[in-house]
This record gives structure tokens, C-alpha cells and sequence, in this order.
């Protein structure tokens, strides 16, 4: 078994899709923290050797075994690597926000880069290579191979409609994979579907797509298939150097999960009542037995697509007038944290947008005016996790009367931006 925290040399590779990282990890390290949607490795009691536990795209077991027989092999090689994507949760599919748990890659001073691996928390899905790295499982473990380099290409917070979309595109190419088992897996169709069908996380990704392309959009080409990590938040292209300030960015996982979170409380199991027995369009969800209390869940139900675009897209312009128009480079409020906490506040807001029949920019616009004079830049807002969102958004809601100071705790350091 490794031992945590796991710290290994990354190779960053910027390719049309998005930035991912090439690692090398040893077989036992991936067995431990990976998984696919239908299949897991779990360890035995001896503490050295794994069974494996569920299956994956109709498990192959005789191929699973004749990989285990080429790895005992004293020739063996694997030099095409497993495709991962780290940062959710096995249990749900969510991104995990628990920054001592996340996956994580930092930059040092010459320019190298680091992936950091917490715990063995199972947070790295495997999109391409279940059948050979699970194969390792099922190993004689008196034929020492766990400790067998392979080489990995990481992906961080990837959404789960681009693995999808990765899966089914390599896969089509190697042996076909049947559509409905790629929708099956990951809840998303490779082939189009009527919008009265997308899922929640389809639509979430649709909607921030469109908010990246548009034209009017605050959002317009600042939307980046990248991790969540700060210090690869507010990079800028080459070409913008020199002739403007830098350009911030942020991360398609971001957005998506800011609008999955005003649709469902439960993305997975939407998808999979939308798929069992059949495909069925989302406004049978009217029926599930689900409770759910997502503020723009009935207007989701019903393909009210575009006045949920509406309401994200007139809060972001919002959010641009009072926040990111005036936001220096160290600001917070252009970061990942304070991009996260400024989606909190719209699930705070769009409710009663929606019962006063504005959800106009304007309306955003007088709902967060309070605000506009805070200095995000200020280092009590520094700590980039869920406590440095948690105390922006608390600020923001200060500030235009949600909350109040009496409402904190007595040692809650926000209490120093009293006037």
C-alpha cells in the first residue's frame, strides 16, 4: 500500500480539449485510488493483494485474465497510458471540494510541475484502460507486479460529459462501443439527442458552452477545460501580454457545477431515472418520488432552457458590473474561490428573481450593489478552499442583507470589515 501523501514529477500538455498531465504511478497506487463507473478493485485482508468488484462495459473476464497472464509475464510492457480523471466522488460522480482529499498540481519556482495525491480516497474514474489496470487485481500475488510503473494521463476536474466524449471517441476507433452503454455510463448520448432528453450535467455543460461563445456573455472565451487550481485561474494567452491586462479564466468544472447546483441535488440519480427502464424525456421527472428543492428545478423539468441561461447569463453580467469590471489581479473575486462563492449568492438570489418576475441585470444589479465597495484583494479572503468561499460569500450576503454581523460567530475574523 503507498504511502500518503503520494508526490510524483507531472508533465503539463495543452492540447485543443484542455490541459491535462502526464504521471507516472505504480499499479498498486491506481488500484487503490481509481475506479470506473462499474468496476473497483477492493483490497484483501491480507493487505497486499486486491478482488475486484463490479463490472465494466459487460466485464470481459477472460480478457481481464489473459492481460493478468501477460503481466506475469518477465517481458511485459504497458506504454500507452490509462486515461483518468480525478476529483469525484465515486459515490455520487460530484467534484470533490474537500481540498485535503482533492488531486492536486502545482507549479514550483523553475517551472516543474508536481501532482499530489492526499489519501487513498477513491477520486480518479478511469476513462480509457479499465480492463488493463484492473488486470493487476487479479495478478498471483506471489508474482510481485503491483509495483509496476504505468503511465497515466490525468485529467482534473474534467466534466463528466467531455469524459464521456473521450471514452466513446477513443473507443470508436479501437473496439465500437454500443451508444447506449456510453449513455448508460456516463450519462450522456455521443450521438444528439432532443434537448427535452439532456440530463442535468448535459444541459449544465451546454449552457456554459453558450455562455463562453456568445458574444454579450461576461463569460465570453474565459471558460477553460481545466483544474479548478488557483494558480492556473487568471493565466492569460500569449498574445494578450503586453497588450492588456490579463485576461482571468476559470474552469469548465466551475460553471457547470455553479448551474447543475439551481437544477438538481442529485445530477446521478437524475440521469438514471431518465434511463430506467428507457431513455425518457426529463419531464417525466414530474414524477419522481425525489424530493428536490433546487430552486430552478421546476423551470428544468419543463425545458425552460433559456430563461435558465437568462438568469445565469443577466447575474453574470451583474457580477461583471459590480465585481470583475474593477477586480485587480490579486482580487479574490476572480478567482476560483470567489467565483464559487458568487454562484452561491445566485442560488440566494434567483429565487426571488423568479417570484418577482425580474430577472433582469438591472435587478441583479441593485441586489448586489451593497456590496461593490468591498476589497477583495484584502488577505482575511486568501485561503483558497472551501473556508476562503465560504467567507466571501458570507461577506457578499453582509453586505446586502441576507446576513448580518450579529449573525457570526464572536471569533469569525469578518467581523473586522465593520465600518
Amino acid at each position: 500500500m503507498a504511502n500518503y501523501p503520494v508526490v510524483v514529477p507531472a508533465l503539463k500538455v495543452d492540447q485543443q480539449l484542455g490541459t491535462y498531465y502526464v504521471v507516472v504511478l505504480p499499479a498498486h497506487l491506481l488500484l487503490e485510488t481509481c475506479y470506473s463507473d462499474k468496476l473497483r478493485a477492493v483490497p484483501e485482508a491480507d493487505g497486499v493483494s486486491y478482488k475486484l468488484d463490479g463490472t465494466q462495459r459487460g466485464l470481459d473476464q477472460e480478457r481481464l485474465s489473459s492481460i493478468a497472464r501477460y503481466i506475469s509475464r518477465a517481458d511485459s510492457a504497458f506504454p500507452n497510458s490509462i486515461i483518468l480523471a480525478a476529483n469525484f466522488s465515486e459515490e455520487d460522480g460530484t467534484i470533490e471540494e474537500d481540498l485535503s482529499k482533492r488531486w492536486c498540481v502545482e507549479q514550483d519556482a523553475s517551472g516543474m510541475y508536481s501532482l499530489t495525491i492526499p489519501t487513498s480516497a477513491k477520486l480518479a474514474a478511469v476513462i480509457d484502460g479499465q480492463h488493463r489496470l484492473f488486470s493487476f487485481a487479479l495478478v498471483d500475488k506471489n508474482i510481485p507486479r503491483l509495483d509496476t510503473q504505468l503511465i497515466c494521463s490525468l485529467f482534473l476536474d474534467l466534466p463528466k460529459p467531455f469524459q464521456a466524449q473521450l471514452f466513446a471517441t477513443i473507443n470508436s476507433t479501437q473496439k465500437p462501443v454500443p451508444k447506449s452503454l456510453t449513455y448508460e455510463l456516463f450519462g450522456y448520448n455521443i450521438s444528439e439527442e432532443d434537448a427535452d432528453h439532456w440530463s442535468p450535467d448535459k444541459l449544465a455543460v451546454f449552457l456554459s458552452r453558450k455562455l463562453n461563445a456568445e458574444e454579450d456573455s461576461p463569460l465570453k472565451d474565459r471558460i477553460i477545460i481545466a483544474p479548478e487550481n488557483d494558480f492556473l485561474i487568471g493565466v492569460s494567452k500569449d498574445e494578450d501580454k503586453g497588450k492588456k491586462p490579463k485576461k482571468w479564466k476559470l474552469s469548465m468544472a466551475t460553471i457547470v457545477e455553479g448551474i447543475l447546483r439551481l437544477i438538481s441535488s442529485n445530477p446521478k440519480r437524475d440521469t438514471s431515472e431518465l434511463l430506467t427502464p428507457k431513455p425518457k424525456p426529463r419531464g417525466e421527472l414530474i414524477k419522481s418520488t425525489r424530493s428536490d428543492k433546487s430552486l430552478l428545478r421546476e423551470m428544468y423539468i419543463e425545458c425552460n432552457d433559456q430563461i435558465i441561461y437568462l438568469i445565469v447569463k443577466n447575474y453574470l453580467t451583474a457580477v461583471d458590473r459590480i465585481f470583475w469590471d474593477k477586480a485587480k489581479p490579486e482580487s479574490f473575486i476572480i478567482k476560483t474561490v470567489g467565483i464559487q462563492a458568487l454562484l452561491d449568492i445566485l442560488r440566494k438570489l434567483c429565487g426571488d428573481a423568479v417570484n418577482a418576475k425580474d430577472i433582469s441585470v438591472e435587478y441583479f444589479v441593485n441586489r448586489l450593489a451593497g456590496a461593490k465597495d468591498v476589497d477583495f484583494g484584502s488577505t482575511i479572503f486568501q485561503n483558497a478552499s472551501g473556508s476562503g468561499r465560504t467567507k466571501i460569500r458570507k461577506c457578499i450576503e453582509i453586505h446586502i442583507g441576507i446576513l448580518s454581523f450579529d449573525d457570526l460567530k464572536p471569533d469569525d475574523d469578518l467581523h473586522s470589515l465593520k465600518q
